[in-house]
């Protein structure tokens, strides 16, 4: 019987899901790090940007069953969604799983469930509960008695869209790993509160798998139309045109090139498949590879779009470039290893001349940027100043528009959406 659940992490999956559970009327303590986000969510607000989020957590707020934290409390089950983010030499950086091990494991009574929503390498719950038990020795565990234990610990990553989490949450599938069948169990009875897809059951091990394995599948496939792209680039092919051709073969569905991949997912998870078998996890490092050094080939295109652009008696120092979007997906507000941010960061600490930026869904650079990479301007006034206009990202307000350039602009579209510069 689940009374109380506590979500550790109020971020993108954090907050949706306690948003979720309180909506039907269960009580719900949010625990985050940042007082900011803590305040923000207690006053019926959200510090993030996604449809349908803010009603719901207005709601669950004013009606008694949301609440938020900086420390956490005593549950019936206990929910870790904080970031797994990755450090300068690409290995998982599970620090912010094991703070939160550590922190739920003073309150832990008799009974209590304990998932790992995080995405994770192979190995991490079962680390978690090694945590766990380390700390509370007055509690038994799975891999001491195994479905006798005291502690119910599971796995159950989120394989959701931004700009349609709160939606996606409760029609997706979910697949959830227990460390023993009780544990799974009691995991997927919980889910089943407002999750309304199915509720699939398997070890743990492949539930942690089985989420790297998604976003590295889609991360290979993106890494073969990006390296196309720059091959067609090379031979003066409209590469656009050509995967609108190929895709026409019954049996061939090439992706859309882009600037590179960004997110916390797609970007990172691969990873960690590459830290664990470094030796066998060539095709996934490759493509890894391909998409993280695309966006450097972009800054090479503006580069020498500069260049020539200097060459009609423009002084270098006088050519402006504006950057459209540096979010790391349309229409969203996210710039987690965002590659259009990377471009636009590079090029304003590289270009002598004007760096701008045009980004719809920011009305400013979070705090923490300090100020930002460049000027946020809006898209008139960018094709107004600019000599290259370097399109990055495809948002809604960008396909609206068919631009008039002038034949003294030059057009980088990563995105096959204006016209294409070759």
């Amino acid at each position: 019987m689940f009374n109380t659940i506590s979500i550790v992490g109020l971020g993108y999956i954090g907050l949706p899901t306690a948003a979720l559970f309180a909506s039907r009327k269960l009580r719900v303590i949010g625990v985050d790090v940042s007082p900011h986000v803590v305040d923000i969510i207690n006053c019926g607000d959200i510090h993030i940007v996604e449809p349908e989020l803010d009603i719901l957590v207005h709601a669950a707020v004013g009606a008694g069953y949301l609440r938020a934290t900086t420390c956490v409390e005593p549950a019936d089950a206990f929910i870790i969604a904080v970031p797994t983010p990755l450090t300068s030499e690409n290995r998982p950086d599970l620090s912010c799983i094991e703070s939160a091990a550590k922190a739920i494991a003073p309150v832990l009574k008799k009974g209590n469930l304990v998932i790992l929503e995080s995405t994770s390498p192979v190995g991490t719950t079962e680390m978690m509960e090694d945590w766990l038990a380390a700390i509370r020795p007055d509690l038994s565990f799975p891999h001491q008695v195994g479905d006798a234990a005291d502690i119910r610990i599971a796995h159950c990553p989120e394989r959701v869209l931004p700009g349609r989490i709160v939606h996606e949450l409760v029609v997706n599938d979910r697949v959830i790993g227990g460390l023993t069948r009780r544990c799974s169990e009691a995991a997927a009875a919980l889910y089943k509160l407002f999750v309304q897809g199915n509720c699939v059951v398997t070890d743990v091990r492949t539930a942690e798998m089985c989420k790297l394995a998604e976003n590295s599948f889609r991360d290979v496939n993106i890494a073969f139309a990006n390296e196309l792209s720059m091959i067609c680039d090379q031979e003066g092919i409209d590469v656009w045109e050509l995967i609108r051709l190929a895709n026409r073969h019954p049996r061939v569905e090439i992706l859309q090139p882009s600037c590179g991949v960004g997110g916390h997912c797609i970007a990172v998870d691969p990873w960690f498949i590459v830290e664990r078998s470094p030796e066998d996890a060539k095709l996934i490092r490759a493509a890894r590879n391909v998409n993280d050094t695309k966006s450097d080939w972009v800054i090479r295109k503006v580069e020498q779009a500069i260049v020539e652009i200097s060459k009609s008696d423009v002084a270098i120092a006088d050519i402006c470039v504006a950057c459209l979007g540096t979010t790391y997906k349309a229409d969203v507000d996210d710039l987690r290893e965002s590659p259009a941010l990377k471009i636009t960061t590079s090029l304003a600490k590289r270009h002598a001349g004007k760096v701008i930026a045009v980004e719809p869904n920011l009305r400013a650079w979070p705090d923490d940027m300090e100020g930002g990479p460049a000027t946020l301007v809006a898209l008139d006034e960018a094709i107004a100043q600019a000599h290259v206009l370097v399109l990055l990202v495809d948002h809604a307000e960008f396909k609206n528009v068919k631009p008039e350039l002038s034949s003294r602009q030059t057009l980088i579209d990563t995105r096959g959406i204006w016209k294409r510069t070759k």
